[in-house]
């Protein structure tokens, strides 16, 4: 997924804690040549320089669309770079109707590290 992404991909993330957003968070930015990734809890967004600038966003503690815009975030959805948004869902009016949404959902009944991820294109956040 890494290597078709474009400047202006946005990769909207949603899941429960746990169910493995940052996980692969990880494995994409290791699609751009970026070893080491931190989650953005606390900063909000994380930026990597790899084959494309890649922004990484965590809107977990974001309390409204307000407080988003504080972060100056449409410089990074409609940037020169690859976005991803962590709990996308709490944004989901920000994001552009380009945004492919990603859902993570674990089944405890498959086992403790099975996980179901969804891939959803085509106006996928409208």
């Amino acid at each position: 997924m890494a290597k078709e992404a474009r400047k202006g991909s946005i990769y909207a993330l949603v899941g429960e804690i746990g169910a493995g957003k940052t996980a692969f968070v990880r494995g994409f930015a290791k699609g751009f040549g970026v070893d080491t990734v931190s989650s953005p809890t606390f900063t909000i967004v994380n930026e990597y320089a790899g084959s494309l600038p890649l922004y990484h966003f965590d809107v977990y503690r974001i309390n409204s669309i307000r407080e988003l815009e504080n972060t100056g975030f449409e410089e990074y959805f409609y940037g020169d770079g690859v976005t991803l948004v962590e709990w996308a869902d709490m944004i989901f009016e920000a994001l552009p109707a380009n945004a492919v949404l990603i859902s993570f959902e674990r089944d405890a009944s498959l086992g403790e590290d099975f996980r179901r991820i969804v891939v959803t294109y085509d106006n996928a956040c409208a």
